[in-house]
Parts: C-alpha cells; structure tokens; sequence
C-alpha cells in the first residue's frame, strides 16, 4: 500500500477503486446472465446431445437425428403419457414436433458468448 499525503491523489485513488468495482460488478453481471442461459431447460438438452455426441463420437446427421428425435419422444411420453384421450394425443405429437425442432437447431451463440 502506498501512503497518501494530498487529497487531490486520495481523490484519483478513490475514482480508481470506484472504476475498478464498477468493473468488476459488470463481469459479475456477465456471469450471472451465462449461467442463467446455460440452465435454461433447453440449453441444458443442447448441451447433453452435443457432450453425447462428442463423447460418442457421432459425426453424422442422422445419428444426430435419431437423437433429437428421441429426446422429443421423451419429452412426449414424459408430459402426456399412454393416454387414450385424441386432444392429449395431438398435444403430445405436437410438443414433440416442436422439442425435436428445438433441440435439432444448432446453437446459436448469445450476445456474451460472441464477445
């Protein structure tokens, strides 16, 4: 720590700190808003297809495929179920219609993540 004698230097020493914690609460905020986007519930379905796939080693679109396509069939089976009824039927197909969309879509970096 450096000593102070004059409060024209206490002064630029105060505006240095201040400049510095107003720095650093903006990283904060950074922070905070890519883990909120990575824990969105569709981000986190994105990135397990694409760790599966790197794990695994899938190249092609069509294993790629196969995988949205069965995520959506979960995610059918998860909401509606064996239902009888034709009204949830239809509304599972088309919650699994939109999943496997969803979930096919290449990730899109956010404004954060391209900075």
């Amino acid at each position: 720590m450096e000593t102070i004698y004059s409060i024209d230097s206490l002064d630029q020493k105060i505006q240095l700190l201040e400049n510095r914690q107003d720095a650093e609460w903006c990283a904060i905020k950074d922070e905070i808003d890519d883990i909120k986007e990575n824990l969105k519930p569709l981000n986190l379905i994105r990135n397990t297809v694409e760790e599966i796939n790197q794990t695994v080693g899938f190249k092609s679109h069509l294993a790629q495929s196969a995988i949205s396509i069965g995520i959506g069939y979960l995610a059918k089976r998860f909401v509606v179920g064996k239902s009888h009824s034709k009204v949830k039927n239809v509304f599972g197909s088309l919650l699994q219609l939109v999943v496997t969309n969803l979930v096919s879509k290449p990730h899109e970096p956010t404004r954060t993540e391209s900075s």
